[in-house]
């Protein structure tokens, strides 16, 4: 597994909402990073469980809990701000159906999911490191999607989104050239399911024309 991080920590900013959101809720929510998780104990049920990577600030990882609260969903993200936002949003909105990790996304994912225990992974608009110099740090590589699939149940899926074409060219790729994916659409991408919301940050990307891909593949 290559060691190269495809996200950069920063000292930024958070607001009043997000540091305390970090404070008093978060641990509600959070998950402990030392062991494989259990999801049926993790959530006092059984059912299926998505992992997002890369939660950004929640928005639509929250709404897409509130949408189908008969799953489980799992949070992944290194930056406290988006993490201090999502708990902030669990708590004041009483969703159950959602915890959050923090670290990075490929140990975690590593150390801490159990083999065929995924019902689907999400990972939507990662960093695109547009410059090609630094493509080698983007997050969807052969490496990382073999280790998602060996953590997929069977019919798991992987659920990609960007508005970089070069990125979603080669998430295509990736995803395609995995013997043991399919792609769910008779094209390489597909029309946004209705299961992900459309964020304020696509609306402004519409409005200017810009394009958004989508591609799903779930497991054999």
């Amino acid at each position: 597994m290559r060691t190269i991080k495809s996200f950069v920590l920063r000292a930024g900013r958070t607001s009043d909402r997000q540091q305390n959101g970090l404070k008093h809720y978060y641990p509600k929510y959070q998950l402990t990073t030392e062991h494989v998780w259990d999801f049926q104990t993790i959530f006092d049920r059984q059912a299926d469980t998505i992992i997002e990577i890369g939660f950004g600030m929640g928005s639509s990882l929250a709404e897409m809990a509130k949408m189908q609260p008969q799953k489980n969903f799992i949070g992944i993200e290194v930056h406290e701000a988006g993490i201090g936002s999502l708990s902030a949003y669990l708590y004041e909105h009483q969703l159950e159906n959602v915890k959050i990790a923090k670290g990075d996304a490929v140990e975690l994912i590593r150390q801490c999911v159990a083999l065929s225990s995924v019902a689907g992974f999400q990972i939507f608009f990662p960093d695109p490191w547009p410059k090609k110099k630094h493509h080698k740090r983007r997050l969807v590589q052969s490496s990382f999607v073999e280790l998602l699939v060996a953590r997929l149940q069977p019919q798991g899926f992987i659920h990609c989104a960007t508005d970089w074409q070069n990125y979603a060219e080669q998430m295509y790729d990736v995803l395609h050239q995995t013997q043991t994916l399919a792609n769910a659409s008779a094209s390489p991408f597909m029309v946004k399911p209705d299961t992900r919301p459309l964020t304020k940050f696509e609306k402004r990307g519409q409005q200017l024309g810009h394009g958004i891909w989508d591609v799903l593949f779930y497991r054999r």
